[in-house]
């Protein structure tokens, strides 16, 4: 098992053993051919993520697509930005005011 599903509403796979380049991978019963490598603790995505689409993990969103990615291939900051810090501030949240 290269890939692990935290939560059943997640978009992204966490990797749990190295993927490389061209490698076959089984995501949700369909076999997808891994675009390049990626390192154990990163996240490949479970289906065709748009830019703009909302990145889930753990079933809550962590960031947003900056470019699409297809099934299987690396989420990371290249394709994606972090929402947590800017909803995270304390003017985000009203403290300090």
């Amino acid at each position: 098992m290269n890939l692990v599903l935290l939560h059943p509403d997640d978009n992204i796979l966490v990797v749990a053993m190295p993927v490389k380049a061209g490698q076959a991978l089984t995501i949700d019963g369909a076999t997808v051919t891994a675009s390049g490598d990626v390192t154990v603790g990163h996240k490949v995505a479970r289906h065709a993520l748009a830019a703009g689409d909302k990145v889930l993990k753990y079933g809550a969103p962590i960031g947003s697509m900056t470019a699409a990615a297809a099934a299987g291939e690396h989420v990371h900051m290249h394709n994606m930005k972090s929402d947590y810090i800017a909803s995270h501030t304390r003017q985000a949240t009203g403290e300090g005011q």
